[in-house]
């Protein structure tokens, strides 16, 4: 009987340490998405930070594009109609 028991504790003693080995595996993959949310977070800041920038030269790009659009358009109509 106590042959038994020490074959019951081997195995509990293997299953624990499987259990470790599992756990620390799942500890790192944590660590690593923890270390990949964070960066995740770093670049959402920087894009939250250039979004009214941007936003701003959009605009003035607009404003630029109409601008030459009115211009071309005064020219045809210069030189076909006037």
């Amino acid at each position: 009987m106590s042959d038994m028991s020490l074959k019951q504790a081997k195995e509990l003693v293997e299953q624990l340490e499987l259990a470790e080995l599992g756990l620390k595996s799942n500890l790192d993959g944590l660590n690593k998405a923890n270390e990949d949310i964070q960066k995740t977070l770093k670049y959402q800041e920087m894009i939250v930070q250039i979004i009214p920038k941007m936003d701003t030269k959009l605009n003035n790009l607009k404003i630029i594009v109409g601008v030459n659009i009115g211009f071309v358009i005064g020219l045809l109509i210069g030189k076909f109609f006037l």
